[in-house]
């Protein structure tokens, strides 16, 4: 596709008028509008020249023009939307140039107050970005990115294994096989041996139950009676397809788990290449760790960034797989943690302005992988015996539990954010230790109340009395 220059009268007095009174404080700046099928580029004229606008398609040698272009314009830096996914290609390959990109959302261009004439996009971008008036979106570097694009799609491939999951689910209610009382777990070691015997054949329920495990609490006579059905070939046939689905899953996670692993082994610091793991404060949790077999991950998590998250309460080798991956070790582009949990997601929202109630609706900005994983990390942190468990159920009988959860995941991103940019390690005083300094704290400002009103506090004994 030949490039070509899109201007008429109309659009010329509507860049003079949207010019007026700007300051531009660099001068070196383009927009480009990405689309599906071409991309309209702007860049800036030469002296007193309007800008100039050209057109390139979206195939790889349109973007090598659309490159060679802004090289010969002297072009530093190109702002532009961040439009589905027609971005990455030409990001990847202008940040490979040397060109810096920066990523706008879409609301905050639209939010750009005298917006308000026929002028192309491309143009908007250019004469914004040249102004100073944009805002890049947070990126990673770019080794990181390759570990982010492995540790999405490995997310995806989980929520297809769980898919799996429901579909042999079904088809076992269907025939009335209620493995799921009589077992916790039917990816377990139990159930899924017998859903392979049920597959092959096998049809006696007290054979079935002779597979459970030595843990199990209910007897074969028990389990067997669950497992009694009617046993019809398409519902078996539904079983038998949805089982090759997931273990063919399982499979694809295994490789991708090996391949995040390499990627880690490339990217950690030569000097903690043979450096042992130190030991975790918590021996039962690192006893966990080990039982679920996430420990080659800890130890590879530790040795790329340099810090242990799973020393933090709540948060395992998976959930800290997930924080790094998606925000990497350089949080430079948060100026303050309050910065970093704002971009999460996980500020407080504020109800009113100026004595009027706002509006509840979502932003739609920030990074939701990473709050939901320290959500789910939240609620497990409901009947822990660390200080953030006693801080999960304080918070839940005053103000219910969602309340909890997004308050608790807030108080992890500021852990990891400190840890992360400032190397301060996490530690645990305990539930016991927070409550009565939760309870010391309380009774210093019940005392101020106290005093302010003019009265004075006397204790019932001759000390004071905290219990935890």
């Amino acid at each position: 596709m030949s490039s070509r220059v899109r201007s008429t009268t109309r659009q010329k007095k509507s860049r003079k008028a949207g010019r007026r009174g700007l300051r531009v404080i660099r001068e070196q700046a383009a927009g480009i509008d990405l689309g599906s099928r071409e991309h309209w580029v702007c860049c800036p004229g030469h002296s007193e020249q309007e800008p100039e606008v050209r057109t390139f398609g979206t195939t790889t040698p349109e973007l090598e023009k659309l490159l060679k272009w802004l090289q010969a314009e002297g072009i530093e830096s190109v702002a532009m939307e961040a439009t589905g996914i027609y971005w990455i290609p030409p990001y990847e390959l202008l940040e490979s140039r040397g060109i810096e990109v920066v990523l706008v959302n879409a609301r905050q261009l639209s939010h750009v107050p005298g917006r308000k004439t026929d002028m192309l996009d491309c143009q908007w971008l250019q004469l914004l970005h040249s102004c100073g008036l944009l805002r890049g979106s947070f990126r990673p570097v770019e080794s990181i990115c390759q570990l982010r694009a492995l540790q999405r799609e490995r997310a995806n491939m989980v929520s297809e294994a769980t898919r799996a999951v429901q579909r042999m689910q079904k088809a076992l209610d269907q025939m009335n096989v209620q493995v799921h009382r009589a077992l916790t777990d039917l990816t377990g070691k139990t159930g899924l041996r017998m859903v392979r015997a049920m597959v092959e054949g096998e049809r006696d329920p007290y054979r079935l139950a002779a597979f459970r495990d030595n843990r199990c609490k209910k007897s074969e006579a028990q389990i067997a009676e669950y497992l009694t059905g009617n046993w019809r070939d398409e519902h078996l046939f539904n079983l038998k397809m949805a089982l090759q689905l997931y273990e063919k899953v399982q499979d694809i996670l295994a490789a991708y788990d090996q391949e995040i692993l390499h990627l880690l082994a490339e990217l950690q610091v030569p000097e903690r290449a043979q450096l042992e793991l130190p030991p975790h404060p918590n021996p039962a949790k690192e006893k966990a760790i080990r039982r679920r077999g996430e420990q080659p991950l800890r130890t590879a998590l530790w040795r790329f960034a340099g810090v242990d998250l799973t020393r933090i309460d709540g948060i395992s080798a998976g959930t800290a797989q997930v924080i790094l991956s998606e925000v990497g070790l350089d949080l430079q582009a948060f100026p303050s943690e309050k910065h970093f949990v704002s971009w999460l997601r996980l500020s407080p929202k504020t109800g009113f302005s100026a004595g009027k109630p706002l509006p509840k609706k979502n932003k739609g900005t920030g990074a939701t992988r990473v709050a939901g994983s320290l959500r789910m990390a939240a609620l497990s942190l409901c009947h822990s015996s660390c200080a953030l468990g006693a801080y999960f159920r304080r918070l839940a009988r005053r103000k219910g539990g969602a309340t909890a959860v997004f308050a608790t995941a807030r108080k992890l991103a500021s852990y990891i954010y400190r840890m992360l940019r400032f190397g301060q390690d996490y530690v645990d005083e305990g539930a016991q230790a927070y409550e009565v300094r939760f309870q010391q704290k309380r009774l210093r400002s019940i005392t101020s109340v106290a005093k302010q009103m003019g009265y004075q506090l006397v204790p019932l004994d001759d000390t004071v009395q905290v219990s935890g």
